[in-house]
């Protein structure tokens, strides 16, 4: 049997800090990101850009950017979203989340950008 791997994640060490699946995997670059924007578009999920304070992270409320980009199939402007919630609030986490409106729930999240 493999070996469990423990993922040090502490919290007085920030950069550790994990936050969704996505986090235990690489970092993704900018085109990672938009596959699986693309992911949430074709499955008929509504993004919404989500931002909140490092030390606030780990609440369950995060501050909304804007509305929730209803029926948005763009990538770019769904990509133009994200990083005009960055400029905004450059030291800020900034996350996407994919709501399934026939499950009411969430389908995906994932934080794409770290803030300070």
């Amino acid at each position: 049997m493999t070996e469990v791997q423990e993922y040090k994640s502490r919290l007085n060490d920030r950069a550790s800090k994990k936050f969704e699946t996505f986090s235990y995997l690489p970092p993704m670059d900018e085109n990672d990101i938009r596959k699986q924007i693309s992911y949430m578009v074709e499955k008929g999920w509504n993004p919404a850009v989500e931002h909140v304070e490092p030390a606030r992270a780990s609440c369950d409320y995060w501050y909304m950017w804007k509305l929730p980009l209803f029926g948005e199939k763009n990538v770019d402007k769904i990509m133009e979203a994200l990083n005009d919630c960055k400029s905004a609030h450059p030291s800020d986490h900034v996350r996407i989340v994919g709501y399934d409106n026939g499950r009411q729930t969430r389908g995906q999240a994932m934080v794409v950008f770290r803030g300070d």
